[in-house]
């Protein structure tokens, strides 16, 4: 996943060159954008399109929400805001890009915000203090990044670590876009 987008105010200067170097390796890419709460759904999907090229064949694009303190965008929007704004964002991005976007959160936003208000979509769940089924057994999810201390060689450095919640046949199902999440 190639990290590059937050909310409208930061592009990845590294974005590019990762975007077209794993294409070139042949390594499936995807595109992440951070959520912004203090900037309106639309001017944040033209800051994606902006930056993000159109690719049939890449991932689906990713919709990282969660709470991030910060002192240009204070408080935390009511449920039903963010919902709102959100499946703007989710709507217009998978209209132009053809695939149905993931959504990546913790479990305590998921949970404090999130939970049932988006069936059909894969979760993506942050949870480095344990299995997310261990810390709430009723959550679904696709996708559980389990670190953001790990390692891989030929990279120097800390990377994020993640797992598919998944067979080998649902993961190559994945890739060529004809895996559902389950409602």
């Amino acid at each position: 996943m190639a990290e590059g987008h937050r909310g409208g105010d930061w592009y990845d200067p590294k974005f590019d060159a990762n975007w077209y170097g794993a294409a070139m390796a042949g390594l499936p890419r995807g595109a992440y954008h951070f959520w912004y709460f203090c900037r309106p759904a639309m001017e944040q999907v033209s800051w994606f399109l902006q930056h993000v090229p159109y690719d049939p064949y890449a991932l689906p694009p990713v919709l990282d929400i969660e709470w991030v303190d910060s002192k240009n965008c204070p408080g935390h929007p009511p449920r039903e805001v963010i919902i709102s704004e959100v499946r703007i964002w989710l709507d217009a991005i998978e209209r132009y890009y053809g695939k149905r976007p993931i959504i990546y959160t913790s479990i305590s936003f998921y949970n404090d915000r999130l939970r049932g208000a988006f069936p059909g979509y894969f979760v993506w769940i942050a949870s480095y203090k344990g299995h997310p089924v261990v810390r709430d057994p009723s959550l679904r999810w696709n996708f559980w990044q389990h670190t953001e201390a790990g390692r891989v060689a030929g990279i120097r450095g800390r990377v994020d670590r993640n797992v598919f919640n998944g067979s080998i046949r649902e993961w190559q199902a994945f890739l060529q876009g004809r895996l559902r999440p389950e409602s």
